[in-house]
């Protein structure tokens, strides 16, 4: 049996897969099973992933987004641990080896991830202080934004079985919810080497497809509060949070003149946190 499943969801990017795929089968650590899930491509993805004969396991389907991918693959997996990697990214050959150490010595925490390499059009950049990660209690940290890289990370399965797989209601901005749901119960492991290269810049990222990404990240915060036993300062802080969010949304509505959508994000932190937060 596999100890780790590593799932990789795609859509048209046979151009890059290969790198994904390929730096998952150098990785030194050799106990895992490869769940490519193919999200309804139009290219030459089946095609290339052909060429991989029984090194790796296909999962086709009509195009549903990356949560239902993920899922589907989740689903499908059975390793005793869950990794994800993007189409789009790549990994160190000792990664898997590293993490599964570390989540072997700290039975009692349920998520590893590590720092990154950031790839952009070609060009090493220096994310900003506002992206530094972090290990341990990390919830206050994932409020404002996605502190945590998919492709960085590596769970118990169990932990999937407690919070929930991944919105498929959210078309972005989905990982932030699952790591809200996880780390406001659960301390996780980091690891200060970059494990993880993480190539941006192309015409196909989430962050490029949708205006306001924000909004999401205000969806998952309303979930938060109707569903999640926060403690009192937990539910302080993601107030906080939604109504600074719901203030820069409101305020880019007014700007152009979506009166409707200005008064929803405006009215929105009183009616789930009250006037002061």
């Amino acid at each position: 049996m596999p100890q780790v499943s590593v799932i990789i969801p795609t859509y048209n990017r046979a151009h890059i897969l290969m790198r994904a795929v390929d730096s998952v089968l150098a990785q030194t650590f050799q106990q895992i099973e490869i769940l490519v899930i193919d999200d309804g491509s139009t290219d030459n993805t089946p095609e290339m992933l052909n060429a991989y004969g029984g090194r790796i396991r296909v999962l086709s389907q009509e195009n549903g987004g990356v949560s239902l991918a993920r899922n589907v693959g989740i689903q499908a997996a059975s390793g005793q641990f869950i990794a994800f990697l993007d189409s789009d990214d790549a990994w160190m050959p000792d990664k898997l080896e590293r993490q599964v150490a570390a989540l072997t010595a700290q039975p009692q925490l349920p998520l590893c991830h590590t720092e990154e390499i950031w790839i952009r059009n070609g060009v090493r950049v220096n994310p900003k202080k506002k992206h530094r990660k972090r290990g341990g209690y990390i919830f206050p940290y994932c409020l404002p934004l996605c502190v945590i890289s998919p492709s960085s990370s590596i769970l118990r399965r169990e932990l999937l079985d407690e919070v929930g797989l991944f919105d498929e209601h959210l078309p972005a901005c989905e990982d932030y919810d699952l790591w809200l749901r996880i780390t406001h119960t659960h301390d996780v492991v980091f690891l200060e080497d970059p494990l993880l290269v993480k190539y941006g810049g192309h015409d196909d990222q989430l962050s490029r497809k949708y205006w306001g990404i924000d909004r999401f990240r205000v969806q998952a915060l309303v979930k938060l509060l109707e569903t999640a036993a926060l403690t009192d300062e937990q539910r302080r802080q993601t107030c906080r949070e939604l109504q600074r969010k719901c203030a820069i949304l409101a305020a880019g509505c007014r700007k152009r003149q979506k009166i409707e959508e200005c008064t929803y994000y405006t009215n929105l932190p009183t009616k789930y946190c009250g006037e002061t937060q």
